[in-house]
């Protein structure tokens, strides 16, 4: 790789693309929060999972799936991990046609918290950038342009 400097007859810089700039800072976030997680053993993957298990206890494998953009089979790993862990118990039989009953123990609430104070050190981050009025303007511009991409979740 070679160490290159503008041009000066290169003209002005572009315009930033938003899309960049966010999926660049919502690396950046991931990867400090994927740190934050390491000492539990877990990831963001199993806290996404575990996210959605606490808002609807007894969520399906399919549905799990779906919210989480994924396989079910990828979902279905997760959870068996989960499970293994000792952060989600199964409530009903397993086997194909029956309905994984899936609940949160105390150890994946445990991990919730971990998940909290890991994305509090995001916003923490984020504050030391911007001020509170910035940060309020920014989520609700966030909250704003997540509603209008994905309808209905």
């Amino acid at each position: 790789m070679t160490n290159r400097t503008p041009r000066p007859d290169a003209g002005p810089m572009p315009p930033a693309s938003p899309a960049f700039l966010m999926a660049a800072l919502g690396r950046h976030i991931r990867d400090d929060v994927e740190e934050s997680l390491r000492p539990t053993g877990f990831t963001l993957r199993h806290l996404s999972a575990l996210g959605h298990l606490h808002r609807e206890p007894g969520i399906s494998y399919s549905e799990l799936a779906r919210r989480a953009g994924v396989t079910a089979q990828s979902a279905q790993a997760t959870v068996r991990q989960l499970e293994q862990r000792g952060a989600v118990e199964r409530r009903s039989l397993p086997g194909r046609g029956h309905t994984a009953e899936l609940h949160i123990t105390d150890k994946g609430h445990d991990l919730l918290e971990a998940g909290k104070r890991a994305y509090a050190a995001a916003d923490e981050a984020l504050s030391l950038a911007l001020d509170s009025e910035q940060l309020t303007a920014l989520t609700g511009l966030l909250l704003t342009a997540l509603s209008s991409r994905r309808p209905g979740s």
